[in-house]
């Protein structure tokens, strides 16, 4: 299991991260579909290459065809948005805010799955990238389709388990060079 292995490789001083990751992916309240496109869509917006080899062939087998492209979209169409939402967020000018963004996100009206599993998964992303409007946009649209805050909040505990591990062994495996 792709999981075991990753967290063996998480070192004792990070130990919690290790608990937390089991529990995270193996003890989740989420719905299969929900949990493992997260943890696809958050294991690529890690940018970590161990997280993301260790965790896609369990996605993957976790997932329809459908999902498992989706989950990809979501956090490609998301590493897009949450740069350009968070800098016109960020701009202290805000006829920024009023431009036309004129970029494509075709993916988000149509993702091929629920649109409450795409929103979660992008929600997740958003979370790893720091896009509070994004967070903040996703968060309501999962509200108003009458998603809990504590499945909402279950997603954002993966991504933050799946950032601060593929941060931690990223840097292992730089200071073992």
């Amino acid at each position: 299991m792709a999981l075991d292995e990753l967290k063996s490789a998480i070192p004792d001083f990070a130990k919690d991260l290790k608990l937390n990751l089991g529990s995270v992916i193996g003890n989740s309240d989420l719905p299969q579909q929900q949990l493992w496109g997260t943890v696809l869509a958050c294991a690529i917006a890690s940018r970590s290459p161990k997280v993301l080899r260790e965790l896609e062939p369990e996605a993957k087998a976790n997932l329809s065809a459908e999902a498992y492209t989706a989950a990809k979209s979501a956090a490609a169409i998301m590493a897009m948005n949450n740069v350009f939402y968070r800098t016109r967020h960020l701009l202290s000018d805000p006829e920024y805010g009023t431009l036309r963004a004129g970029l494509r996100m075709n993916v988000i009206g149509n993702p091929g799955v629920e649109k409450v599993d795409f929103e979660l998964w992008s929600l997740a992303v958003s979370a790893i990238n720091g896009c509070g409007q994004c967070l903040d946009s996703h968060e309501q649209v999962l509200r108003k389709a009458g998603v809990d805050r504590e499945t909402i909040q279950e997603a954002v505990k993966v991504a933050s388990v799946i950032q601060a591990v593929g941060v931690t062994l990223d840097a292992e495996a730089v200071l073992a060079e």
